[in-house]
């Protein structure tokens, strides 16, 4: 039996690693066949190698994703992603489509790839009108976007860069002109003051 092919198409490249890390944990069987930087490169991508699944940034220089989208209508599922805050939620769900809200989450992504492959289980096609509906709620939502908080902490790990999200900080402290990130699991340090935090995080 074939397995499950999926695209990651996003501008950031820390962002599709750590969707990539993400997947292998929550869908080990899914195989990521590739990613792309840009619109022009997943268009490109799908129609050379056809994969099942495709996860599209919402918003990305050239070609984003919703124009993506509607040239692939029904080639394959989409699962959009998007940077819009907790309201928007119960209106994706309303809506029936695929979506990820960044900072991806595990317990998003896992409720995500359930969704999926019950969709898949089932034999069900891909819905033909999913990016007329994700365009109309962007559309009613925009107008009501929050402020462009900081949703992820870029910290050193090992040779690269890795990505927390913020809700998965337990707490921040001042350490000189440092500040030590902590997470249930880790412990790291950034070059960002307290005061410089304080002026980009969600007040909430």
């Amino acid at each position: 039996m074939k397995k499950m092919e999926a695209l990651i198409a996003d501008d950031e490249e820390p962002l599709r690693r750590y969707l990539k890390a993400m997947l292998c944990e929550v869908w080990p069987e899914l195989v990521i066949c590739g990613e792309a930087r840009n619109g022009r490169e997943a268009l490109e991508f799908i129609s050379k190698h056809q994969p099942e699944i495709v996860f599209l940034d919402i918003r990305m220089p050239g070609l984003g994703g919703m124009e993506v989208a509607r040239k692939i209508t029904g080639a394959c599922r989409v699962v959009f992603v998007t940077a819009y805050d907790e309201y928007a939620v119960e209106a994706f769900e309303k809506g029936a489509v695929d979506y990820l809200l960044k900072p991806v989450t595990r317990e998003r992504l896992e409720k995500t790839v359930k969704r999926l492959q019950q969709q898949i289980s089932t034999r069900s096609q891909p819905s033909l009108d999913a990016t007329e509906r994700v365009e109309r709620l962007l559309a009613d939502l925009a107008n009501r976007r929050s402020p462009n908080y900081l949703r992820w902490v870029r910290v050193q790990h090992k040779d690269g860069v890795r990505l927390i999200p913020v809700e998965e900080v337990c707490f921040f402290q001042a350490s000189e002109k440092y500040t030590l990130v902590v997470t249930k699991g880790s412990e790291s340090l950034i070059r960002k003051t307290i005061k410089e935090l304080a002026g980009e995080l969600d007040p909430g």
